[in-house]
């Protein structure tokens, strides 16, 4: 079998850093049509903003709030397009300045062939060749629920968001234990949670609890989920255990990574994100939080993205902290397999 079956990861994820206009304005250099696109204000205390085609243009979700989905057609994302988005007009995410954002891009594509379950998504974008579903739904308030995913392999990371009202975000990964979770939004470890009733998802379905997070009472409440499954040589899940020491923990992914999303999922710390496109990535402390507005700055996070994997150099208790005390999980995607579907091996730091 070959190594992976994505030899070019940047046509279906890419990181991008741009200027902002505060006016409409058409972004390219993506790499393809997007169906996700995450983008932050990197120079300026701003919302995170996370868009997806499921839901439509003009929708942002505020990761760093747990207020409602906003309705924003006059300045928000208008179109997704051919070779990356268009603006609307001003703002978070489209502030005037040079080299100010920086976007984190998907491609799904599949949006129909669904059947079975519970609860049928209103709306869905999935690809099973990366592994990652957007499911646009409404509540039914009945435990046990199931959704179809249609990724033909177990999601191993799940983040939820009520759209209707304000509520915190909700986020499974593997390694929390089941019937626990954490919230993208917030800095706290993982705490009892029943969004997934206390089941791990299945190679078909993610079944759902009576939560507020996730399944509310029926009619009342919209929901978005967006579920990852693990792909060799593109997309990798897991968990790792801090050392406490500047040469730090090491993990290996299988691929250079472009984007790492870490959580200490044992104490109450930042969500930190980091990418290949933000100059001087490698060793570079520069830090964007997920969960907070602040600019990217320059914290002690100091991380390698190396040919198969990352590695930090410093300690921190965001990232790498002191032994068993303190565990990680951490969502990547790869710039290139660590070996294409030929053989080829990367030529990577």
């Amino acid at each position: 079998m070959a190594y992976t079956a994505i030899n070019d990861p940047g046509s279906v994820f890419s990181a991008l850093v741009w200027s902002g206009a505060a006016g409409a304005q058409s972004i390219t250099g993506v790499g393809f049509q997007p169906d996700v696109v995450w983008g932050k204000n990197i120079l300026a205390t701003a919302n995170h903003q996370l868009l997806d085609s499921p839901r439509g243009v003009g929708k942002p979700l505020e990761v760093n709030t747990s207020d409602e989905e906003k309705n924003d057609p006059a300045s928000s994302l208008s179109s997704f397009d051919a070779d990356g988005f268009t603006l609307a007009g001003s703002s978070s995410m489209n502030a005037s300045g040079t080299n100010n954002i920086v976007s984190w891009n998907w491609k799904l594509g599949t949006t129909s062939g669904l059947s079975g379950g519970d609860i049928t998504p209103s709306a869905y974008s999935i690809n099973t060749s990366t592994g990652m579903g957007v499911y646009a739904y409404r509540g039914t308030g009945v435990q046990g629920a199931e959704i179809v995913h249609g990724l033909g392999a177990t999601p191993t990371y799940i983040i939820i968001k009520q759209l209707t009202s304000i509520y915190d975000w909700a986020v499974w990964s593997k390694g929390v234990t089941l019937g626990n979770g954490m919230r993208l939004n917030e800095t706290v470890a993982q705490e009892t949670n029943d969004f997934l009733n206390n089941v791990a998802p299945t190679s078909t379905v993610v079944e759902l609890g009576n939560s507020t997070y996730s399944n509310a009472v029926s009619g009342t409440k919209d929901y978005v989920m967006y579920a990852f499954v693990p792909k060799q040589g593109f997309s990798s899940i897991g968990t790792y255990t801090g050392n406490n020491n500047a040469d730090g923990a090491f993990v290996n992914t299988g691929f250079a990574p472009a984007f790492v999303m870490v959580k200490n999922y044992t104490s109450a710390d930042n969500w930190v994100m980091k990418d290949n496109k933000r100059p001087g990535y490698n060793e570079s402390p520069l830090t964007v939080y997920a969960n907070t507005t602040a600019a990217q700055s320059p914290i002690t996070a100091k991380l390698d993205l190396v040919s198969n994997g990352f590695k930090w150099r410093e300690v921190g208790a965001n990232f790498n902290d002191n032994g068993s005390a303190h565990k990680y999980t951490y969502l990547a995607f790869a710039e290139s397999p660590f070996v294409n579907s030929e053989g080829v091996p990367n030529n990577a730091k």
